[in-house]
């Protein structure tokens, strides 16, 4: 059993044995993972399908939370889409408002210190609601929570890299079928012959210039004002969309003639709803991957204008 080294036995390791100490800081990160996949399979939680199944038959219905960014609720749907498929049950999906939110960089979040707030589940929950998989989705007040997935934030699931769709399935033991379209609603026709546009000033790639843009003639923005005054400077001629929710953003992109983002909540509806789709790479933090048909990533400049270029001619 391993056994955590005291305070001055640890530093009289490092200084006197440097191999010996890389070893027992190997040790010591092994031991929390496997503490803490210990806690995750032997809770009472439902961690695994035989216990979610079990669930749902006596119950038949399941009750999920989740505190994230909008984003991370669209990216946690492929799981929750999964259970209700295996299960047959209800599924009703609980936002819980002003969780604290770490903001790295020194660029600001629109939503400030908090990942949800209550503007942004007015603006989530029609989106939320027009899921076929989905029973009810409404804020969280005292409703009985039955998957709550925020528990992926406990410590072992490393969030800046890899692909934020499937951390809710490491804690459920569910593969979600990532390549398949899981946001569904009726798309809106108009914006045909349109290129959509969304960058948030978070996750931008050092090496993405956008001006090159401005030689495409239907092009249009969806995001904060803020972000559409800063984009407006490389693309002059660039029309914003304000959206009254995220149904009317979701139509707007399910119909466009693709779309164009970084790693911020437009996006994350653009690859659920599998339109043709490119997206900008953070080189800082790349947990966002495109899955299945039309979809397009990169981190060079030749590389973006090419896709883009592609995809017009289509």
């Amino acid at each position: 059993m391993f056994k955590k080294k005291a305070f001055f036995s640890k530093y009289w390791l490092k200084y006197t044995n440097r191999p010996g100490y890389t070893r027992y800081k190997w040790e010591l990160a092994n031991d929390k993972k496997i503490r803490y996949a210990d806690a995750v399979i032997g809770s009472p939680r439902l961690t695994n399908i035989k216990l979610i199944k079990a669930f749902a038959a006596a119950s038949g219905e399941i009750n999920f939370s989740h505190s994230g960014n909008a984003g991370d609720v669209i990216y946690a749907l492929p799981t929750i889409k999964k259970i209700q498929e295996l299960t047959g049950a209800k599924v009703n999906l609980y936002l819980t408002l002003g969780q604290p939110l770490l903001v790295t960089g020194y660029k600001e979040h629109p939503l400030g210190n908090v990942m949800l707030n209550q503007k942004m589940a007015d603006m989530l929950c029609p989106l939320l609601k027009a899921q076929p998989y989905i029973n009810n989705c409404e804020v969280y007040t005292d409703q009985h929570i039955h998957i709550d997935l925020d528990y992926f934030r406990d410590g072992l699931v490393p969030m800046d890299k890899g692909n934020i769709a499937r951390w809710c399935g490491y804690i459920t033991g569910i593969n979600a079928e990532l390549w398949q379209q899981w946001l569904f609603v009726e798309p809106d026709t108009t914006f045909a012959d349109t290129i959509i546009i969304a960058r948030s000033e978070r996750y931008r790639s050092r090496a993405a210039d956008y001006t090159f843009l401005s030689n495409y003639k239907n092009i249009k923005f969806i995001g904060v004002k803020s972000e559409y005054d800063d984009i407006k400077q490389f693309i002059p001629h660039i029309q914003w969309i304000e959206m009254k929710d995220f149904l009317q953003m979701a139509q707007t992109i399910a119909g466009c003639k693709f779309f164009i983002g970084n790693q911020s909540f437009p996006f994350s509806v653009a690859e659920a709803l599998k339109v043709p789709r490119i997206l900008e790479v953070s080189f800082d933090v790349i947990n966002v991957v495109p899955e299945g048909g039309n979809g397009y990533d990169f981190l060079f400049q030749d590389h973006f204008e090419t896709l883009v270029e592609m995809l017009n001619n289509n």
